[in-house]
């Protein structure tokens, strides 16, 4: 079973040299941590930041550069702050190769559920609308079930949704899916967990062909 810097690697290694990288907040910042050291990635913050880089070392840590989480980052040679007309106007333009989010849920025709639990006061959708209607490569990264052991990984979502058909992969602590013809295919499994495990915690149609791998790091 993976834990969430176990999601993060493992996300990571779908970054490809070239891309530019919307990185959501939660599990998705870390992403920044494990990329490939061979390869070119510029990290994008819907806050107004190109070019972030892992998180600093404690002690150096600079309060006036966060991420969209408010999480202090450092930037990479050539990083670029501007506003947030400009940082949506890529979004919005499709200039992002690849979006890395947390959800609560995703049902299996690629609907994502990221936003917002009936009761509890939010403050608004916020970027996540952007996001999930201007991407076309959107990868979430989350839990398998929830806190009751309820899977995450759904049929239809139950929750308000954030976006319409639009989740490519997913990477849980338990599995690597990918969403297509309105059901979720295993590509890889944790290490540790069979594939009897993640069917079991799936309420979506899993499609399961041949044997299916563990994940490497």
């Amino acid at each position: 079973m993976l834990d969430k810097i176990g999601i993060a690697k493992r996300i990571a290694q779908e970054v490809q040299n070239g891309f530019y990288v919307n990185l959501g907040i939660g599990i998705p910042t870390l992403v920044a941590n494990y990329v490939r050291e061979d390869i070119d990635v510029e990290f994008q913050s819907e806050n107004g930041v190109l070019g972030m880089g892992p998180f600093p070392f404690d002690g150096e840590e600079d309060a006036d550069i966060i991420n969209a989480g408010k999480q202090t980052i450092t930037t990479m040679p050539g990083a670029s702050f501007f506003d947030s007309s400009m940082s949506f106007a890529m979004i919005r333009g499709k200039h992002v190769d690849l979006t890395i989010l947390g959800a609560m849920e995703v049902a299996e025709n690629g609907d994502i559920a990221n936003w917002k639990i009936p009761g509890k006061m939010v403050k608004g959708m916020g970027g996540a609308m952007d996001l999930v209607a201007s991407a076309e490569n959107i990868i979430v990264a989350m839990m398998h079930t929830n806190k009751r052991g309820e899977s995450k990984v759904l049929k239809k979502c139950s929750l308000p949704l954030t976006g319409v058909g639009c989740v490519t992969k997913i990477v849980t602590n338990l599995a690597f899916l990918e969403v297509r013809d309105n059901v979720f295919h295993l590509l890889e499994r944790a290490p540790g967990i069979s594939v009897e495990d993640i069917k079991n915690a799936t309420e979506g149609t899993l499609i399961v062909n041949g044997e299916i791998p563990e994940m490497k790091f």
